[in-house]
């Protein structure tokens, strides 16, 4: 095999830099042919330096003022630091646009951390930022006790300032936080002792990390696990002395695109950008040698042989993936008999048929099959991700479908597992009960999809699928779940309203408001919680102020049965008329009918919004194919 020379620092998984970047950073320009949104985006997913994150960076400000861009989805980011962040701002901007995000960030002074958070009227707080990023690392937290006596270093007064931190920019901004733990320095007080000794700067810093685990998924705020990122570079390589005392710069320079983009991929998280799908090839990816040509009892999987068991461990890989919720498919230039014989009968596989959800072997391009297999599973091609150990391969599904991501692979097959989780594409911000059964659900899409193509028309098969509807107020349970659907619904959803956990909470013990989140199953399985409804009560009015739904239910009456179910308790509470605001995105278009389908009649259209009314007393329910 080849020598391994993965280096999570080198970011292995992008393409290397075209030759003719600059110049096609000047071409673009906005013109009715195509989004230059979608321009600037491929052009950020090649390995960018400093030099080419501010040329990206500046041509998304200069393009934004001509004409907006529809395939960019804006974030206003907050920044504070103790460290200087005059080279991280571009990096993280251009960065952004890898993810298919428009980054605006709001930046304040050099080390104005707890005065920006407190002040209601800081630069910050008066910004309204999405989230704030706390860029702190060891040297800008209170962990020095003072005095001459033992111990020197404790982290309670650090963590009691970042608890303040975070709640007064939640109170003042609405702004979650993006809180950073902390890597240790390089060098040890004690040796071996360092890490068992109380009141090492070390100990101080584990027993940080450790307090911020636990409390700050509480506030709805997200970890950044800087710790685990300059452990992976290697501390001494993370930590530029020198820099520091230059220019204050927190880790090398060499680490920069590589916390940018470990950064962005959270906020593409939060805007529900995280990908979904994983399409795997087969011959030379999940297996070494061709099937066709080599046999089953010769190809590559077996323990002990070093090659098979870097197949093995990809397997072994993707496993894990699925059972954290992501989905499985194949796309393989291959015979599907020959292919589904491995999987059946092979005793050394460890990925069975039952894994994959949509197992697409032929002969044709893998640009037209990875189409197929995103309309069967329901899902976007912005959530596929392929691994394919063929260059040629790779290089046309990128030309074909910008949209997939596509990791580049060396030709050690040892890399590949390393690569496909370094590249960060199943990122997470939460981890709920439907995370862990959503490669199901999408399984289950496939399947009734198929038996959809068998039914005479859309009612029959609706009857077929025995679909159950539960329908609840908010409650603890299901906090966390509701605050994520929030957070990354995009395309069904009316308004786009964003709101922390901590907001949920509050919701649940409203008098002022009306809660539901809705599950539904079927005879295919368990959907999970696809719907959120939050409406405000207005004497005999009711506005409807947020309602989303997983687009994986569409055309299966769901939204006619939450329109029944809500028409009904506001009636029954006494109102007489249903609010619905509908605000346009470049995403949400798929509901800018909704409000008419369901009757409500149009009050007055803007361009920033549309408001609708439903008159309660002449509204007849919609049929629909339910029980609860």
């Amino acid at each position: 095999m080849a020598v391994n020379s993965f280096s999570i620092v080198d970011l292995p998984w992008l393409p290397r830099l075209s030759e003719t970047f600059r110049a096609q950073v000047r071409a673009v320009e906005p013109d009715s042919a195509s989004d230059w949104g979608v321009l600037l985006r491929q052009l950020a997913t090649q390995h960018i330096g400093l030099t080419q994150a501010i040329s990206l960076s500046q041509s998304l400000v200069r393009l934004s003022a001509k004409q907006p861009s529809k395939a960019l989805t804006s974030f206003r980011l907050g920044l504070v630091s103790n460290a200087t962040t005059d080279f991280l701002r571009p990096m993280l901007i251009a960065t952004a646009l890898r993810f298919g995000i428009a980054l605006e960030i709001i930046a304040a002074d050099f080390g104005q951390i707890m005065q920006e958070a407190v002040d209601p009227d800081s630069q910050l707080n008066r910004a309204k930022p999405d989230a704030v990023l706390l860029a702190i690392d060891h040297r800008g937290w209170p962990l020095r006790s003072g005095g001459s006596t033992w111990p020197p270093f404790d982290a309670a007064t650090a963590n009691a300032d970042l608890s303040l931190i975070c709640q007064s920019f939640r109170k003042h901004s609405g702004a979650i936080c993006f809180v950073q733990t902390l890597a240790a320095p390089p060098e040890l007080l004690f040796g071996s002792l360092d890490a068992a000794t109380p009141g090492t700067l070390r100990s101080a810093i584990a027993a940080f990390n450790a307090r911020l685990i636990e409390d700050t998924p509480r506030g709805g705020d997200v970890i950044v696990d800087i710790d685990w990122l300059a452990q992976s570079v290697g501390l001494d390589a993370w930590y530029d002395d020198r820099q520091w005392y230059l220019a204050r710069t927190p880790f090398a320079q060499k680490a920069l695109p590589l916390y940018a983009d470990f950064i962005c991929r959270i906020i593409a998280a939060l805007r529900g950008k995280a990908r979904k799908c994983l399409i795997l090839d087969l011959d030379n990816t999940l297996w070494g040698g061709i099937i066709g040509d080599d046999g089953i009892d010769n190809i590559a999987l077996s323990p002990g042989d070093p090659r098979g068991e870097a197949f093995r461990t990809i397997q072994s890989t993707a496993a894990d993936l699925r059972r954290r919720g992501v989905v499985l498919a194949v796309c393989s230039k291959n015979d599907a008999a020959t292919a589904l014989e491995v999987f059946r009968t092979h005793p050394e596989m460890i990925l069975k048929e039952s894994d994959i959800a949509v197992f697409m072997a032929n002969w044709d391009d893998k640009a037209t099959n990875i189409e197929r297999i995103a309309s069967q599973l329901e899902l976007g091609l912005d959530a596929m991700v392929l691994l394919d150990d063929n260059p040629a391969e790779r290089a046309q599904v990128r030309q074909a479908l910008p949209q997939v991501a596509v990791p580049e692979l060396d030709e050690d097959p040892s890399s590949y597992a390393r690569t496909l989780l370094a590249a960060g594409y199943f990122e997470s911000t939460a981890f709920t009960r439907e995370d862990l059964a959503r490669a199901e659900q999408y399984q289950g899409n496939a399947d009734r999809a198929r038996v959809l193509a068998g039914s005479r028309n859309l009612d029959d098969f609706l009857h077929s699928l025995q679909m159950r509807m539960d329908c609840s107020p908010f409650n603890a349970v299901g906090r966390k779940r509701i605050a994520q659907l929030i957070n990354k619904t995009n395309q069904f959803n009316v308004t786009t309203r964003r709101y922390t956990e901590q907001e949920v909470a509050e919701f649940e013990s409203s008098a002022q408001h009306y809660t539901l989140q809705i599950s539904v199953k079927d005879r295919f399985g368990d959907n999970g919680m696809i719907s959120v409804v939050i409406c405000t009560k207005r004497n005999v009015e009711w506005d409807i102020d947020t309602w989303l739904m997983s687009c994986r239910v569409l055309n299966r009456k769901v939204e006619e049965a939450v329109c029944n179910r809500i028409a009904r308790d506001a009636k029954a509470a006494g109102a007489k008329r249903l609010l619905g605001t509908f605000a346009p995105t470049d995403r949400n278009s798929i509901v800018r009918e909704l409000y008419s389908k369901l009757g409500f009649k149009l009050l007055d259209e803007q361009p920033t919004a549309s408001r609708w009314v439903l008159d309660l007393e002449s509204f007849t329910p919609f049929t629909v194919f339910f029980g609860e």
